[in-house]
């Protein structure tokens, strides 16, 4: 993070971790366009070249699932070769969750190192004192979702000892209510289950994709983030029932983690006409004043 972006101007200090969000990059081998409509390799490249437009050294960027549509180990070597050498350029881990449309051998085989097998891909990651627990919550050969007993009591064992800044869960179904009909199908099952796993613990937020539109909301008590997708989105902008992929929309979140709270910021994948008023400069000429000739500067309207 640039000196300029770390300028603290208001009751807030810097945040302590930073964290990129993706989701539902839907990965196909070859040359092929998702539905024979979405450039899904295409409109991933754009999404990481937004991702380094941002000048920040994040602390993880997290991919909540559906890296592939159709599983394909070549899928995944693509994968790997879009993203590796950014998260290497921007000095940021890479934390892979599997999504329904997913397979679970060659995810493992591919982007892991691990053998090829249909065991859970579940990982604990420490971020410099923030925790970050992937879950799975695919089931092999369907698209809802669902978490068994021995995972939930293995989650259970992780968080039993709490960590310094807390603990994030990255899955891919999210633990929400949809306004989508489709989506409940397909939503992830018996979710009280999961309630009971984290109550009491120092869980702090959820990293979720599927929904392919971004929204947020609260489970048990905690904050439920969902990205929505670098392949193509949902175009709410039509009937509930009549929802249907767009290719608009893209976006990804940056993830801040205060002391005290996470913000969950959408970062649109578009381009567009910006102003130029604000800089680094302009920040910098701000961080030079004191608090009092800052107000006078920026706060104070014209005339008043």
């Amino acid at each position: 993070m640039t000196d300029a972006a770390a300028a603290q101007f208001g009751q807030y200090p810097p945040a302590r971790r930073t964290i990129l969000h993706v989701s539902d990059t839907h990965l196909l081998g070859g040359d092929v366009r998702l539905g024979g409509r979405f450039d899904t390799a295409a409109n991933l490249r754009r999404t990481l070249d937004a991702v380094e437009a941002l000048g920040i050294r994040p602390d993880a960027i997290v991919f909540t699932g559906d890296l592939t549509d159709l599983g394909e180990p070549e899928a995944y070597r693509a994968l790997r070769a879009s993203v590796e050498p950014v998260a290497a350029r921007i000095g940021a881990p890479i934390v892979w969750v599997a999504g329904n449309h997913d397979e679970r051998p060659a995810l493992r085989a591919e982007l892991l190192g691990l053998e090829a097998t249909e065991e859970p891909v579940t990982a604990v990651h420490d971020l410099d004192g923030l925790r970050l627990i992937v879950l799975d919550t695919t089931v092999p050969g369907w698209h809802h979702g669902d978490l068994d007993d021995a995972q939930l009591t293995w989650l259970q064992g992780v968080l039993a000892i709490p960590a310094p800044l807390g603990t994030i869960l990255a899955m891919h179904h999210p633990p929400l209510p949809s306004h989508v009909p489709l989506f409940d199908i397909l939503e992830l099952r018996d979710q009280p289950r999961l309630a009971r796993a984290i109550a009491g613990t120092d869980v702090r937020a959820i990293l979720a994709g599927h929904l392919h539109y971004s929204t947020s909301g609260t489970f048990a008590g905690i904050p439920v983030s969902v990205s929505a997708a670098t392949c193509y989105t949902m175009d709410l902008a039509r009937p509930a029932a009549e929802v249907n992929g767009m290719d608009a929309g893209q976006s990804f979140h940056l993830v801040h983690v205060y002391d005290d709270t996470i913000t969950h910021s959408v970062v649109p994948v578009v381009e567009a006409t910006t102003g130029d008023f604000f800089s680094a400069e302009w920040v910098r000429t701000m961080a030079a004043l004191t608090p009092a000739e800052r107000l006078e500067a920026f706060s104070r309207k014209p005339g008043r």
